[in-house]
């Protein structure tokens, strides 16, 4: 067994699932006692966007996010209604990002992504498990 990382992962922040229709995602899990916490858009591709919802039940952030139509082989892969990712809570995304890639993890984005989610902003990585399961690191700004 190795050694492990100095990564602080504070909690498990959210799980996220793609849908195909995330007005009726939002019903269903609102029947199961979950609010929606936060709705934003995000870019997809050149001139695209989807839409994200945070469902939330207690400590139970379940990401709800419905992307245009699919149009390369990446986002075909990633299916409808099967969880997408695992997402850790860190305190500050740029040193998590220093310490995995200096662990020798190899980040899938090139640098830390930022999004108008939430009041302030969220910024993100993923990092790919040995079975291609994605693990996303996300500091809530």
């Amino acid at each position: 067994m190795s050694t492990p990382i100095q990564l602080q992962i504070r909690s498990l922040q959210h799980i996220g699932i793609p849908v195909t229709d995330i007005k009726r995602s939002e019903v269903f899990y609102q029947s199961l006692g979950f609010v929606n916490n936060m709705q934003a858009y995000f870019p997809y591709g050149a001139d695209e966007k989807g839409t994200c919802i945070m469902m939330q039940l207690g400590s139970i952030t379940i990401e709800l996010y419905e992307m245009p139509e699919p149009d390369n082989t990446e986002v075909r892969n990633r299916k409808n209604g099967h969880i997408d990712h695992i997402a850790f809570d860190v305190a500050d995304i740029d040193i998590a990002f220093q310490i995995l890639q200096k662990s020798g993890f190899k980040p899938i984005e090139p640098a830390p992504v930022k999004l108008d989610f939430w009041k302030n902003g969220c910024a993100y990585f993923n990092i790919l498990g040995p079975d291609g399961e994605r693990l996303e690191f996300n500091q809530i700004l």
